[in-house]
């Protein structure tokens, strides 16, 4: 023989009542959990950026990171970056600056930028999820992030000039 569940009043009421609760809390932990791997996850507005080399001027797509919690995460834990497009750290003041390859499993090729918008180092094809120090050499205002092998098939090098709102005119 089988037991009934009643929906509103004796035996079943205190089991479904404690039931409810467990289910309820369950989908908000979930719901929470769902949307701070969403908000992990977003991807910051594609804007235009050119870079002018001897070979021509390059376009290129970034997501720019202009808070500090975006420049920590970067391109962390992403899985593909497509050819013509990057990331830019917006650091806001001219500074020597530090980048590293902790959680980032793409090579990547970093290009330090100047407050004019003027290349001044390079370091190419980073090691992926490396926590090697990669250091500005100087004061930078900006450093944009590529795929691996990008400045070497642009022929991008230092003094050349990137164009993008940043930088001003």
């Amino acid at each position: 023989m089988k037991k009934q569940l009643t929906l509103g009043s004796g035996r079943g009421a205190p089991a479904r009542s404690s039931f409810r609760t467990i289910l309820l809390a369950l989908l908000a932990i979930f719901s929470a959990l769902a949307g701070r791997v969403e908000a992990e996850d977003a991807r910051a507005a594609l804007e235009k950026l050119e870079i002018v080399t001897s070979s021509g001027a390059h376009q290129f797509s970034v997501e720019v990171m202009r808070t500090q919690a975006q420049r920590e995460r970067g391109l962390m834990f992403r899985r593909s970056l497509p050819a013509d497009q990057g990331m830019l750290f917006d650091f806001q003041v001219e500074q020597p600056v530090a980048m590293w390859m902790k959680n980032t499993f793409l090579p990547l090729d970093m290009v330090f930028i100047s407050k004019t918008g003027k290349v001044v180092a390079l370091a190419e094809n980073t090691e992926p999820l490396s926590r090697a120090i990669i250091p500005s050499g100087g004061p930078v205002y900006s450093v944009l992030e590529v795929n691996a092998g990008s400045a070497a098939r642009i022929g991008l090098k230092i003094g050349d000039s990137v164009r993008h709102p940043l930088f001003g005119k």
